[in-house]
Order: structure tokens, then C-alpha cells, then sequence
């Protein structure tokens, strides 16, 4: 039984040392945190002009790569953009889709672009999904999102929906 006890505590010890809170440096998770945003149209600032989106939806996932000094401020990073889209119209045309400044309620200018412009993003049946990776993101816009990701939001725009047609507000996960 104390054999027992030895090896239970021996391997306690081991799982405390190899775990992520230990203060080697930057976590994983510091950088390579990750933001989502549900992009609805009743989330869109101003609302949207054309109606027959209005039943649009969507999820972002939005994934930093930073790097780090040594002191843990970021010096350079990567932004990668997963948006997955449903309930447009059929014959919806994606146009652009950003990342901007503006807490709920606010339209703010576009701060991160996720690379897309018109005809890029095909919508079967209403749905679909697009992928941008490593595109560039400064270190002080990185900063800022991380600092407080409700003062940004992500939204897509469309042929009809100039402005935007669903957005959301950053929440990091």
C-alpha cells in the first residue's frame, strides 16, 4: 500500500510539471488564440437596405499565429479566416469580408481584411464555406483584439448588401 501511495504521488508530481501553466514562457494558447463571431443580419449596422437576405447566417473562426520577444510583447503574426455560410439566396454573390473596429451597435472602419472580393466564395443552394491563411495582421491590431475583442466585429458583405449583410462581435475562446 505504500508502494502504492509512492507512485500515485510520483505521478501526481509529474502531471504538475507538465502542465500548460507552467511559467516557461508564452502559453500556446497567447499565441495562437482563437476568436469566433455568429454572423446574423439583425446584427448588421446600419440595417441591411435589401430584405431578401435577410435570413442569411453564419459562423467566423478566426485563428492568430503570433510571434513573441522575449519579453512577450507580439512582434509579427498571421491571421487564418474559416467562415462558414448558410440561408442566402441562391444567387447571392459574396463581395468582401472584414474584420472592423466597433463594439455592438457601432459601425467601425475595416481594421483586417479576410482577402476576398466578388465571385470568389460559391454559394451552393445558399451555403458555403471559405478559407483565407497567413494573411498579414500587425502586431498592434492583434494586440487590440486580444485586449477586447467585443470592440470588434466580423462581417460579410454581398452584391446586395454593400455595407454588410450578417455580422458578429469577437469572442475569444
Amino acid at each position: 500500500m505504500k508502494r502504492l501511495s509512492i507512485m500515485f504521488a510520483a505521478i501526481a508530481l509529474l502531471a504538475a510539471g507538465c502542465s500548460k501553466d507552467t511559467p516557461t514562457g508564452p502559453s500556446t494558447d497567447e499565441n495562437h488564440p482563437q476568436f469566433k463571431a455568429t454572423l446574423t443580419t439583425a446584427n448588421e449596422v446600419p440595417a441591411i437596405p435589401n430584405p431578401i437576405e435577410a435570413g442569411a447566417q453564419g459562423t467566423a473562426t478566426i485563428d492568430f499565429n503570433l510571434a513573441r520577444d522575449a519579453g512577450g510583447a507580439i512582434t509579427s503574426g498571421t491571421v487564418n479566416f474559416r467562415v462558414d455560410l448558410t440561408n442566402f439566396p441562391s444567387d447571392s454573390v459574396i463581395s468582401a469580408a472584414h474584420i472592423h473596429t466597433g463594439a455592438a451597435g457601432v459601425s467601425g472602419a475595416v481594421l483586417v481584411t479576410a482577402d476576398v472580393t466578388s465571385g470568389q466564395v460559391t454559394l451552393t443552394n445558399g451555403a458555403g464555406t471559405f478559407s483565407r491563411l497567413n494573411l498579414a495582421i500587425s502586431a498592434a491590431n492583434a494586440q487590440a483584439i486580444i485586449n477586447n475583442p467585443a470592440g470588434f466585429y466580423f462581417n460579410v458583405h454581398t452584391s446586395r448588401n454593400g455595407q454588410g449583410v450578417i455580422r458578429g462581435q469577437l469572442v475569444r475562446q
